[in-house]
């Protein structure tokens, strides 16, 4: 049974959340919205934030005073491809961080309008070599990320694959946007009973971010990618979420190429509830999840 916290949470949202005007919003107010959001949220304490900057990315490091892995997680914000930053997503690499006992690398990828596709996912293909060059080795490197972090995860890792780079440890995903046209039926069948996301605008965010001839490529749509080859992952999502059937559909994928995938699918949450931790108990039960299994990967 969901916590009261979470009918709170989505009646909050219901209440905050225009899902009216998010067709047609200009990005700078898509943006505003985020951030005023994310704003609500405490950060954790025990761990210390370090910026940085590198191939001229401003990128954050989340270090958590109970560091004890040698490895490191590339954290990729979520955000349409058009909105989130480092500010936006602080609170989620710290608990990241923390539950992992693993340094985390949040990086300030190129977003679109302005810089539509290729340039964010150049912007994590450069952070994850900047990564090398320091001397993590990449099998104790973990790429992470939420919504359209969570596909730019995935066409970082195939893009890495691609080009014989070695390739990290692990992915791992939440709430991952997968098929930027929103083909799934959950698009549909959940549109009304999702309280935070709009199909349409999401579409409408994907066309800012690659063209409509390039929307299914690979780089751009990781569902229709061929997925031999890639490392394991670990994927949390809500069956209740617009962008349930990308996981089921990305999940069924995984396994037909042979990769090994373990998919956690919650009930009656809404899209990323990992970030309304530590209001939200199931929000911190997913976080500790994934920390335990990045752990395991990284130690």
């Amino acid at each position: 049974m969901a916590s009261i916290q979470n009918f709170f949470i989505k009646l909050f949202l219901k209440v905050v959340v225009d899902k009216k005007r998010q067709v047609g919003m200009p990005v700078v107010v898509t943006r505003k919205s985020l951030e005023k959001l994310s704003g609500m949220a405490k950060l954790p304490k025990g761990v210390t934030y370090k910026k940085i900057e590198f191939d001229g990315i401003a990128a954050e490091w989340s270090i958590p005073d109970n560091l004890k892995n040698p490895g490191v997680i590339l954290y990729l914000h979520g955000g349409g491809y058009v909105a989130g930053s480092i500010r936006t997503h602080r609170g989620t690499t710290g608990r990241l961080a923390i539950a992992s006992k693993t340094k985390c690398l949040s990086v300030e990828y190129s977003l679109a309008p302005e810089k539509p596709f290729p340039a964010g996912l150049d912007d994590a293909i450069k952070a994850y070599h900047w990564l090398l060059k320091q001397g993590f080795d990449n099998k104790k490197i973990v790429i992470s990320g939420d919504s359209a972090g969570g596909g730019l995860a995935v066409a970082t890792m195939v893009r890495l694959r691609d080009e014989n780079a070695p390739q990290p440890i692990a992915g791992v995903l939440m709430s991952p946007w997968l098929d930027l046209e929103c083909t799934g039926e959950s698009s549909v069948t959940l549109a009304d009973a999702d309280p935070m996301v709009v199909p349409e605008a999401l579409r409408e965010m994907g066309l800012m971010y690659a063209s409509k001839d390039k929307i299914r490529s690979p780089l751009v749509s990781p569902l229709y990618a061929d997925l031999k080859g890639l490392p394991p992952m670990f994927i949390q999502a809500s069956s209740s979420e617009v962008l349930y059937d990308d996981t089921t559909r990305f999940e069924k994928k995984l396994k037909e190429a042979g990769v090994e995938v373990e998919v956690e699918y919650w009930k009656k949450m809404v899209h990323v509830w990992q970030a309304y931790a530590p209001i939200l108990p199931e929000a911190m039960k997913a976080i500790n999840k994934i920390g335990i299994y990045i752990e395991k990967k990284t130690k």
